[in-house]
């Protein structure tokens, strides 16, 4: 998929709502072990690339420093759901302190009012936070209105006498 094609799903209004909304996203990554893992984690979008952030000392770092690929979830729950999905690639940096990225997302879920405390709880607690950068390669927003899950398509296509292609996105 091409840069141009991922940034026109992602600068769709319902993305945006999306990308917007107290929700954290689940991050997928592979852990060193191989094994998936899938997590809930707080997140800031800044239009180019997403921006996470956790403890330096937490596995996930060790993981996407072995193997920067991840796949990002961010949905709702509506009915019908708005999913947004993503793949990228993950770079992490070690910062001194809390990171204001991590901050801006915190906002989202925290609140204007519980803020101040909540900042001060991690400044106090942070010395180091592992900034986690995102960058996507891939995207798809199904909506269940125009757009739907690949193997959805799939059997409509088949209903109407359409042909499978056998590629899977």
């Amino acid at each position: 998929m091409g840069h141009d094609d991922v940034f026109e799903i992602l600068n769709k209004p319902l993305s945006q709502k999306l990308m917007s909304s107290a929700i954290p996203a689940r991050m997928a990554y592979t852990a060193r072990d191989g094994s998936p893992r899938a997590i809930p984690i707080g997140f800031h979008w800044d239009g180019a690339r997403f921006f996470l952030a956790t403890a330096s000392i937490a596995a996930k770092v060790r993981a996407l420093e072995a193997d920067p690929r991840v796949a990002l979830t961010i949905d709702d729950t509506d009915f019908p759901p708005h999913i947004l999905l993503v793949r990228g690639t993950a770079s992490v940096e070690i910062v001194d302190g809390v990171p204001d990225e991590y901050l801006i997302a915190s906002r989202r879920y925290v609140g204007d009012e519980g803020m101040p405390a909540f900042e001060q709880g991690v400044r106090g607690l942070y010395k180091q936070m592992a900034l986690i950068v995102v960058t996507p390669t891939w995207a798809k927003l199904i909506d269940f209105e125009t757009t739907l899950p690949s193997a959805v398509e799939k059997l409509i296509a088949q209903q109407a006498g359409g042909d499978d292609d056998g590629s899977d996105d």
